[in-house]
């Protein structure tokens, strides 16, 4: 029960940090957020220790723990990694490729859709970063999708500090690309198609930005179990 719980925990403020409510440099008090889940600081305090394995969390000494804030060099070498890796995986995706595949990429597509029309930061932001992970579930390999679920938390981060407030509809308009070329079973095509939407998203980066923050208490009456 007490590890349930602490992923439970996890998930809540891992999601609440993918989809922007939690910004990089918020504090996390430990009593806050046991007072907010009900629950134990000794189970909010495995929870926050299981985010820092996945970089979302820095615990510092003396200090308590805060949302990660990703630097200038972080971000480049989690795009480099996600190119390696999303490169191999669209050309492995091509190989085996089925019309019911396909059909859920379309889906998915059209959703991210209708969240950009409706300027639907939270879902938006959700299916943008879900399209990739989509692609690996569909392929059958949950070690590829959480991998690059983890990738994409941290990325999560990086957009939210660094990212143009036109770069959503563009990454929607390249997924919706590399699906008609993974429809084709064009496998340079799609390649290609991945790797320019991965380094378009990193060349709209505004490394110059001032970082935001936020208030926990603020940020924590829209977080649930």
């Amino acid at each position: 029960m007490e590890s349930t719980s602490t992923s439970t925990i996890a998930q809540s403020l891992t999601r609440a940090i993918v989809e922007h409510r939690l910004l990089p440099g918020t504090k996390l008090a430990e009593q806050k957020l046991a007072d907010h889940f009900g629950v134990s600081r000794t189970l909010v305090r495995q929870a926050l220790f299981q985010l820092s394995q996945n970089h979302l969390v820095t615990l510092e000494p003396a200090r308590g723990a805060f949302v990660s804030t990703p630097s200038v060099t972080e971000a480049r070498q989690v795009f480099a990694v996600r190119k390696m890796l999303e490169a191999q995986m669209t050309r492995s995706f091509v190989e085996t490729v089925t019309p019911k595949q396909i059909k859920v990429l379309r889906e998915h597509v059209r959703q991210e859709a209708a969240a950009v029309h409706r300027a639907d930061v939270t879902e938006r932001t959700e299916l943008l970063g879900d399209f990739h992970v989509r692609m690996a579930e569909l392929m059958g390999n949950d070690v590829l999708a959480q991998l690059l679920g983890d990738l994409i938390s941290r990325c999560a981060l990086i957009t939210l500090m660094y990212q143009s407030a036109s770069a959503a509809a563009h990454s929607h308009e390249e997924h919706e690309e590399i699906v008609q070329a993974l429809a084709r079973k064009d496998a340079e095509g799609a390649v290609q198609l991945m790797i320019a939407h991965l380094e378009h998203v990193e060349q709209g980066l505004q490394f110059e930005r001032e970082i935001p923050s936020n208030d926990l208490s603020m940020a924590l009456s829209s977080i649930t179990l």
